[in-house]
């Protein structure tokens, strides 16, 4: 098979730290038998579950002594938590990420801290595998107030006040001092207790069989918010979570967990060679994203747009599955065999957009801005040239011309009133609002800054995703604005006019399906719309 050698993250110099211990769901990926496994959320805080599975099923139950229960096919089992003890987790408040290669920025940014009276610690965070001649590091820099480690909820009147005096809204860097603990009971069908267990029981299907889980949470703290049985590939843990209640985890392998995945990100009637490209992109995302979130969680990712919506098997589609399997094991790698953070976006509108001018940091020489004009077609002018112009022109756009092109989503418009532009910019402070210039484009025309001024006073919008959050999410950062006004010249409406849907840095998913129905492969589509960048085998 494959050897893989996993790196140590960071060296223990000045303030620069370790990452916290992982807890036993191990943070690390093993790529030693080839397609790693993946422990994928599926339920938490629950005092009980139900399961079954059409197989048989094979139980092994931590403790001393460990036990083993083996059940029939069709055989339906209930794990019910007894009493638990919550994890000791405490946290430092993370003000900024930067990616690793940002040595500079890091420097700068430190500066910028400590000059509005913050001291700041440097944590790094991520993992750095070795495969086959290839590189997967998603190590960056966090910047942590260098303030005595609190718990959670000892933080929070501190975030706030760090919100009041500097406008900066700051997350949780957490670590685990001591792990939660639970107690466990297995019940069969008519509710006998069977055995007890310690921590842990681990499910698997020694016929290969998947595992329904029964009332399965999902879409938590949204409108479609439920519970649905759901059917699982792979292996279950049932273990503690960070409050000590029950969790249902899914250890699934990566190929099976992206059959899952794919179908939600892409029409699954889109042509083979788009769905191959997402597949890739998919696979490369997850390695480059994976360890980066849930650091005390017993889970790599959850089930929520946070991560990766992930339904198991009812999601999957015959054709986004045989485009997972005809690319198996296959990463995006740059020309210096790096993993590519394969990002992607829904429509970009005609053109891609650098990623500093999204999301800051250094250029990365895969996400550059690169036209979607298809092969052999002729190009009109840059839009940083003249975004109007751009947005006017009869382009042949990989995205326009694609079938399963949306028109409202290629260009676009949306108007507010003055009163709603006045409300929206109201903690902005510049008051009634008389003029709005976006005076930094990228290279597709994106917005990267906003100049906003009014009868009290000028100010700056950085960056694309505020300046889109700031008048209720707009569909992109590409887009031109305009006053509608009355006969004394004052303002009583906005105009927005733009393209695309998505930030724009990557893959264009509607563009890489035109470029499939006009002939190119998932290979060619990848390289275009990531400068280059090569698919090769990981395991």
């Amino acid at each position: 098979m494959i050897a893989a050698l996993a790196l140590l993250l960071a060296l223990n110099s000045g303030d620069l730290e370790l990452p916290p211990p992982p807890t036993e769901s191990a943070k690390r990926l093993d790529f030693k038998n080839g397609d790693p496994l993946v422990p994928v959320r599926l339920m938490e805080n629950t005092a009980e579950v139900t399961f079954a599975s059409k197989g048989r099923l094979k139980l092994k139950l931590s403790g001393e002594p460990e036990k083993t229960v083996e059940g029939p096919a069709g055989a339906r089992w209930r794990v019910r938590r007894v009493k638990g003890t919550p994890a000791a987790v405490r946290a430092r408040i993370q003000i900024a990420e930067l990616v690793f290669a940002d040595k500079e920025g890091l420097e700068a940014a430190k500066t910028e801290w400590v000059g509005k009276g913050l001291k700041v610690r440097t944590q790094v965070l991520g993992q750095v595998f070795g495969i086959a001649g290839k590189v997967i590091d998603n190590r960056r820099y966090l910047l942590l107030i260098d303030e005595p480690l609190q718990t959670p909820e000892k933080l929070a009147p501190r975030q706030a006040q760090v919100l009041a005096d500097l406008g900066i809204r700051t997350t949780l860097f957490e670590q685990v001092d001591t792990p939660a603990h639970l107690e466990l009971e297995l019940l069969s069908d008519d509710g006998s207790v069977v055995a007890t267990a310690k921590d842990k029981i681990s499910v698997e299907s020694p016929d290969a069989l998947p595992i329904e889980v029964q009332k399965v949470e999902y879409a938590v703290g949204y409108d479609n918010h439920g519970y649905e049985d759901r059917a699982f590939r792979g292996a279950l843990q049932l273990m503690p979570d960070r409050a000590g209640m029950l969790a249902v985890v899914n250890l699934v392998s990566l190929e099976d967990l992206l059959k899952g995945l794919v179908p939600s990100e892409i029409f699954a009637k889109a042509h083979p060679e788009a769905l191959k490209a997402q597949a890739v992109t998919a696979r490369s995302e997850v390695l480059a994203k994976v360890g980066l979130k849930h650091l005390a969680d017993p889970y790599l990712l959850c089930t929520e747009q946070h991560c990766a919506v992930y339904r198991g098997i009812a999601s999957e589609q015959a054709s986004t599955t045989a485009a997972v399997e005809a690319t198996a094991g296959e990463g995006l790698f740059a020309k210096d065999g790096h993993l590519v953070d394969a990002t992607y976006s829904a429509v970009c509108g005609g053109h891609t957009e650098n990623n500093e001018i999204v999301w800051g940091g250094p250029p990365n020489p895969s996400l550059r801005g690169v036209p979607d004009t298809l092969p052999g077609k002729k190009s009109v002018a840059s839009p940083s040239k003249g975004l109007g112009a751009f947005l006017a022109a009869d382009a042949a756009a990989a995205c326009k011309l694609s079938s399963f092109a949306q028109p409202t989503k290629y260009r676009w418009e949306k108007r507010f009133t003055a009163k709603d532009v006045d409300e929206k910019v109201a903690s902005l402070n510049v008051g009634t609002v008389f003029a709005m210039n976006v005076t930094e484009r990228g290279v597709s025309g994106r917005a990267r800054l906003l100049s906003i001024s009014g009868d009290q006073g000028a100010n700056v919008v950085r960056g694309e995703l505020n300046i889109r959050k700031l008048f209720g999410m707009l569909n992109s950062a590409m887009f031109e604005v305009r006053a509608e006004k009355d006969p004394k010249g004052r303002p009583t409406g906005w105009i927005f006019t733009g393209g695309g849907w998505g930030h724009g840095v990557g893959m264009c998913q509607t563009g890489a399906i035109g470029r499939a129905e006009a002939g190119q492969n998932y290979r060619e589509i990848l390289g275009h719309y990531y400068s280059g960048a090569q698919v090769a085998r990981i395991y």
